[in-house]
């Protein structure tokens, strides 16, 4: 029996101005590289069918650290609206380069110990089960890393400039199914994150 090909995209909202931590959030060095090249190769590594990167503050700086990789990227120039309205240019992106995506996985740039193998996770979950949303269970919550069907899309493109995808994950929780990710509780917003970072290495 040959599995159907389903077609999965991958938006990964880059495009915020880490005014709490002080510095580009996106340009700390992790593991020796920095955090956005990181994510994106590790994202790359699930072999998604389409790859949007939006980017907003400091886009030139940030495009110049992931402008090798083969991932479409845009600039949203209303970055400052909101993440909601980021998700709603990088989603209107992804579909106009396939307007066949059956699902799109939502990523974020602060979460320093996601792997590919959630994300390939997230992938086979929703691929094996009918929830429209599959979602990353940490810290007594449901967030991102998250993937959406396609029946949600209408959704996600109406969202309001100041929600995020955490806002859709709640409004359909009974039709969400979640995967542990403890780590996903881990992130870079402030100095003090980041220093408790380092303490685990």
């Amino acid at each position: 029996m040959i599995e159907e090909k389903v077609s999965i995209g991958v938006i990964l909202l880059a495009a915020g101005s880490s005014s709490r931590m002080g510095q580009s959030k996106q340009l700390l060095i992790i593991d020796g590289q920095p955090l956005l090249r990181r994510t994106v190769k590790m994202a790359l590594e699930s072999d998604p069918d389409n790859f949007v990167v939006v980017l907003g503050s400091n886009s030139k700086e940030h495009q110049n650290v992931i402008g090798d990789l083969p991932v479409k990227i845009i600039y949203n120039e209303d970055w400052q609206m909101g993440i909601g309205n980021s998700i709603k240019k990088g989603l209107a992106t992804l579909l106009e380069l396939n307007p066949e995506t059956q699902g799109v996985v939502v990523l974020v740039c602060d979460q320093p110990l996601l792997t590919a193998a959630h994300i390939k996770n997230l992938i086979q979950t929703f691929k094996n089960f009918t929830f429209p949303i599959t979602a990353s269970a940490y810290a007594d919550t449901i967030g991102v890393p998250a993937l959406f069907d396609k029946s949600l899309f209408k959704t996600l493109s109406n969202l309001s400039d100041s929600h995020g995808a955490k806002s859709v994950i709640r409004n359909f929780s009974a039709e969400t199914k979640s995967i542990s990710f403890p780590n996903g509780a881990i992130d870079l917003d402030t100095p003090d994150d980041l220093l408790k970072l380092k303490s685990l290495e």
